[in-house]
């Protein structure tokens, strides 16, 4: 029995580029962080409030990605982001790479994002903006 996927918190539309392929004519694994990472940015943008200032700034902890199919040109996928877990100062977002007509799965997995205090180098409090937005999502 397949377990279904929830509605993401949020899809970014990402249109692959000819840059983005390898030695393979396949887009090389290194690009599938840049499409996390920029469907990262697309969210945290659209989140109303203050989700970032001067003493809390978000880095990356960790990263898992589960190649499932290569991705070929030309092509439009869509990274779809879930929230899995709210901590103190911490969250993951679990994500699908999926191909923008047919959903089929290029990838899937988690990022583990901390917001810190960068003067400091030490973990803050997530900011309320955030939690609002992963418990109310648009």
């Amino acid at each position: 029995m397949t377990e279904a996927t929830p509605t993401p918190l949020f899809t970014a539309p990402i249109e692959v580029r000819w840059r983005d392929l390898d030695a393979f004519n396949h887009v090389n694994n290194a690009m599938y962080l840049t499409y996390l990472e920029q469907a990262r940015l697309d969210w945290l943008r659209h989140i109303p409030g203050n989700w970032m200032n001067d003493h809390a700034k978000p880095v990356m902890a960790a990263s898992e990605l589960n190649y499932r199919a290569p991705i070929h040109w030309p092509a439009k996928v869509e990274i779809q982001l879930f929230c899995e877990r709210v901590g103190n100062s911490s969250m993951t977002l679990g994500h699908r790479i999926v191909d923008g007509e047919d959903q089929r799965l290029y990838c899937d997995g988690r990022v583990t994002l901390v917001w810190i205090d960068p003067a400091k180098g030490t973990s803050v409090a997530l900011p309320d903006a955030l939690r609002k937005a992963v418990e109310n999502p648009a």
